[in-house]
This record gives structure tokens, sequence and C-alpha cells, in this order.
């Protein structure tokens, strides 16, 4: 058996070879020559003289090789109450008539189409249809506010909208349509037409000659073949949070996209065609695009859209109960997913009502996995718990346990090693390398690997500025961290979360490790603060577990003393408080920045991804209780 570091030194001898060998599992209309064109550096291109088409490769591909009847998305929404599958064969056909109607109304290879759609199979299918005929699509998570919506109108210019008429949270119905029209009417740029997929819960007002029923809008109209597009050509363009409140559109070319969705899905995931694979996420996000979409349907594995939440969609055993009925091989979902369920079932009582033998495998990404969450998990589940590290722009692990090569050694807190293609380094502040087991910034050496990002829409000033300045020669994951003597990586914080306490430089993300060891602890997360005489100091807000009825204040001092014991006074930790939430993104990334800037007393924009704003209100609070009164 290959090991991972025979795989690891082969790539590092011969990128070329180890990619285009990767490149074999392919389906190419015409194969490329060579893996990377550099000649444009630092805007690598990668397979970029190939010829191929993502859609082909994710579905008709397996309806000729006779795999057509296998299930291809399995729906399960407990919040309509409603499952139900979709084969190979019924995708390629649904997706072939969508993209017949979008060709037949002038969306052209190269066009963009902004996606604004709930949890359902029509999102993927929308996708899918944009992918066939070479159109460039721009999923924007259904919800976000209309000025960000028309925000990404104007960046991405798109032809046509394909959105649905609402989406559905426990206990609300989410009105899209006026989102979408709110959104039109603020943006210079006008989309030629919308395709609305009219849900039962919510039908929305059409305005005429602008607005298309999807199902009207598909009927008879001829099914749309799949166009060649070329390697290097983008695929879609995903938003992410930019610093000046521009969003930065990351570019996702097809040919590397695929090669290196392919290589994943076998290699750290351990998934065969056929199989069942799970990530809990949303298409609207990066995990969505890569590993709800993409991956499973290239492998020609069944992947599962779900429409619901951890906890509430109806209880805290909603994960357990997908599992065992659809017979889920890996769950990959975020660690607050897990924090959820962990802070309403401690005891993990409903783990036991559903038997889960498929379950082999959880793969944990999207934000730090505390070695206490993860303790937890493996306690109840009983399978291996694999953090690994990856981010929007890379579009999968830069750091993984390769479980299909081999299950390296876990070692809590660690996403555990660099996967090929990702040559990691930890700098220091003039771009040194640091000794093992010190505290830097994370680079990767150029050239990135093939599907990561090659530069940013329509930006490559700002692709440069962003990410290949700070340290030359290197992409900038914006990510503090250290590796140890065996090359295993630790993401200790965001660079901007490593804080400077009296000259030191202390990881937030350390201290959170200690608080979320407390027993009484769900969730935590460590900022710092303007301090007059240290420079700053960490402040720590601690959520408790479900039926924790303890006072307060002995907790708090409890987590005082732990860090104190396990970090040192040097962390100068002092300040903590109890809180009944955090605020978060909709993918479940707390907002320490926003905290940070409410502490200090400064401007704060609601960020366009908080999944409810209300939550700051009571941050406020909590920080004015600890004496911070610029924060109210």
């Amino acid at each position: 058996m290959t090991t991972y570091a025979e795989i690891y030194a082969g790539w590092k001898a011969d990128p070329e070879a180890f990619w285009m060998e990767a490149a074999e599992a392919v389906d190419w209309i015409e194969k490329p020559t060579r893996a990377l064109d550099d000649s444009a550096a630092p805007f690598y291109r990668w397979f970029a003289d190939g010829v191929c088409n993502t859609c082909w490769n994710a579905v008709d591909r397996h309806v000729e090789a006779g795999r057509g009847n296998q299930p291809a998305i399995i729906h399960d929404s407990p919040i309509t109450g409603t499952k139900h599958v979709v084969t190979y064969a019924e995708l390629r056909d649904r997706v072939a008539s969508l993209a017949g109607a979008l060709k037949a109304k002038g969306v052209a290879k190269g066009d963009r189409v902004i996606i604004y759609m709930p949890m359902v199979p029509e999102a993927v299918e929308a996708m899918l249809a944009c992918a066939r005929i070479g159109a460039i699509h721009s999923v924007v998570f259904g919800g976000f506010a209309a000025h960000e919506l028309a925000v990404r109108i104007d960046d991405a210019t798109p032809k046509a909208i394909i959105a649905a008429s609402c989406g559905l949270e426990p206990g609300r119905v989410v009105h899209y349509k006026p989102l979408i029209d709110a959104a039109i009417e603020q943006s210079k740029h006008k989309p030629d037409f919308c395709v609305i997929l009219q849900r039962e819960q919510e039908v929305a007002k059409m305005i005429e000659g602008r607005d298309f029923d999807w199902h009207g809008f598909q009927y008879g109209v001829e099914p749309a073949a799949c166009e060649p597009v070329g390697g290097a050509d983008p695929l879609y363009i995903l938003y992410t949070s930019g610093t000046t409140g521009q969003p930065k559109g990351v570019l996702r070319p097809n040919a590397g996209h695929m090669v290196a969705l392919l290589w994943t899905m076998r290699n750290i995931y351990d998934i065969a065609p056929g199989e069942v694979f799970w990530a809990a996420s949303d298409v609207g996000w990066v995990v969505g695009h890569s590993y709800i979409v993409y991956a499973p349907l290239l492998l020609g594995a069944t992947t599962i859209v779900f429409e619901g939440k951890p906890v509430g969609t109806p209880d805290a055993g909603t994960f357990w109960r997908v599992i065992s009925e659809h017979g889920v091989k890996a769950l990959f979902t975020a660690p607050t997913a897990f924090r959820a369920i962990k802070r309403d079932d401690p005891k993990g009582e409903y783990v036991s009502k559903y038997p889960m033998p498929s379950l082999k495998t959880l793969f944990l990404a999207g934000e730090r996995a505390d070695p206490a969450t993860i303790e937890w998990a493996e306690q109840q589940l009983k399978v291996p718990v694999i953090d690994h590290w990856w981010q929007t722009e890379t579009g999968y692990a830069i750091a993984a346990n390769p479980v299909g090569i081999e299950l390296m050694p876990v070692k809590l807190g660690s996403p555990t090693v660099a996967m090929p293609g990702y040559d990691v380094r930890i700098l220091d502040e003039a771009g040194h390398e640091v000794p093992r087991g010190t505290l830097g910034a994370i680079a990767v050496k150029l050239p990135l690997p093939p599907g990561t990002l090659p530069t940013l829409w329509n930006a490559d000033d700002r692709f440069k500025k962003s990410y290949l300045t700070t340290f030359p020669g290197y992409y900038e994951t914006g990510d503090a961290g250290m590796m140890d003597d065996d090359g295993y990586l630790y993401i200790m914080a965001r660079t901007d979360d490593v804080i400077n306490v009296a000259g030191h430089r202390l990881s937030t993300g350390a201290m959170e490790e200690v608080l979320a060891s407390h027993p009484d602890v769900a969730e935590c997360a460590v900022i710092g603060v303007a301090d007059d005489l240290k420079g700053q100091l960490p402040m720590g807000f601690l959520c408790l577990n479900k039926g924790c009825n303890r006072p307060h204040d002995e907790i708090v001092k409890e987590c005082v003393k732990l860090v104190r014991d396990e970090i040192g006074p040097v962390a100068a930790f002092k300040l903590a408080t109890v809180v009944d939430r955090l605020p978060k993104t909709r993918s479940g990334k707390i907002l320490r920045a926003t905290m940070v800037k409410i502490a200090n007393g400064d401007d704060v924009k609601t960020p366009a991804t908080i999944d409810d704003p209300v939550i700051l209100d009571e941050i406020r609070g909590a920080l004015t209780g600890l004496g911070y009164p610029a924060a109210g």
C-alpha cells in the first residue's frame, strides 16, 4: 500500500506527472498536453489546452456507463416533511431541459447567471445547467439582503437570475422574491430575465415580461447538449467577504476543479461510486459547491441535499436520522453544527435512537475544531473524526487526514498534514520561516494546485494585493498557526485574531481550546480588545450546555483559572462572560472581528453574512456588563 508520505513526496518530485496522472479520472473532449501553464505567472493556469465539460463529467457520463437508475440526489427536508430521490438519468433530463431553455433565451458560453436558491434539488440542477452550456454561475446564499445581492449583480453583470419564491427556516418563510425585486431595482446592471421556482409555501408575484415560471419556462424547449469549454475557462464565481466591504469574486476554472475534486473524493474522503456522501452545508457556500454538488456527482456517488438544521428540525437527532435512513458513509459538516448538537444533547441520548452501521467517518471544516468537540463526537459516534482545513479560495483541503490513502494518527487540534499540491510554510512578519512549534503566518508556496483560484473576477490587481503581496512567492492564507516536528499543521486563528498582550503574541484559538474543555461550556469565542496598559487583552464569551443551572460567576471563575493554569499568567485572561449565543455567519463562522469592533466602540456595519443581527445587541449588552460602555 502506498503511504501518504510516498504520495506527497511523489507530487513534490514531479508535480506535472502527478497532476497529469490525476487528470486521467476526467472524461476529456480533448486531453491536455500538459498540466501547468506558468507563462503568465502569478496567474497560473492548469490544463489550459484541454477541452472538457463539467456537467458531462458530473451527470451524462454516468448515464452513458449504464448507471442512470442510481440515485444522484437524495433530497431530505425535515422542514417540509418531504423526501425524494433524483436518479442520474432524471438529473440529466432535468438539467438538459433547463439548459436548453436558458440557451433559447440567449444565455451563451461565458455569460453569467446568478442563482439564489434554498436547499432543493433545483438549486443543483441550475448550477449544472449553467455548466452544461458553458455559462458561469454565481450562487448567492438564499435570503441574502437586497443590497448585498445588488452589489453582486453589478459585479457579475448576469444575463439571468434563477431563484425560488421563498426559503424556509424553522417556523418562518423567508421571502426571496421581494429581495430579488429590490436588488434589481437598486442595481445599475439589469438582468434580461428571471426564472422563479414557485414553492407551495409561498407563490411569488411575477413581473410580466421579466419573470418566468420554472416549469413553464422549460415547456416545449429542445434539451441542450454539453458545450465544449476550455480547461481554464471559468465554471463559477463565488463571492467571499472583502475587507473593503466590496465582495471578492473567487473564480473557479473547469478542468483543475474536476481533477482536484475527484482526487479528494477517493484519497481524502474514501468514497467510491455509488456510495452516499453528505456534506451538511448549503449550496451558497464553497462546501456546497465542492461537496454537495460537484465532487460527489463527478465521482458518481450519491449526494444528500438537506433542508434543515442540526437542531430544531425537529431535534438534536436529525443528523443521526438522515445518516441512518439513507446509508451515509461519510458526513462532512462544520464544528459549529456539532457544538449545537452537543449543547442540546450533551449526553448523546439521540445517538442511540438511530442505528448508523453505514457511517465510517466524520469530517469537520469551516472553523477550528476544538478538541472538546472532537472528543465528544468520537465518544458518541465511535468513528474517526477528521478535522481538515481549507478556504473558499482553495475550494478543497489544504491540510487533511487522507483516509483513502491511510488514516494517519489523529492529533487533537490539528487538521493533520498538507495535501499534495500544497507546500505549506510558517512565516514571520518578514517572510522568513520560523522554527517548528513557533506561531506564525501560514502561507503556501506558489504555484497553488489545480482547482484553486487563478485570480478574482475582473480584479487581477486586487487578487495580487489580497493574497500575493505580503509574502512574495507565496499565497497568504490569512491564518496563523504552527507546524510540529511531524509536519502536522495547527491552525490557531485568523492572522488578525493573534493578539499582542504586553508584547506577547498569543493565539485566541488556543484560549478557546482551553475554555471549550470546561464541562459546562458548549461553545465559546475569545477576542482581543484594546487596552491602554497592555495593548490588547483577551475577552471570553461562553455559551453553556442546555440544562446547566450553576451560577454563571462560578463558571466564569473556573474558566479564568483554566486559562491561567493551561496557558499561564502571560495570557492576562480575566475578562469573561456568559452569553446565550454567539454572532455567526450562516455558514457557522463566529464573527469575532465584528465583536472586537463593538468592544472597541468602532462603527459597526452589520455583516451581510450574519445569521441573526439581533445577536449583536445581545453582545453589546454583555460587553456593557463587563465595563465596556463604548459597546453600548
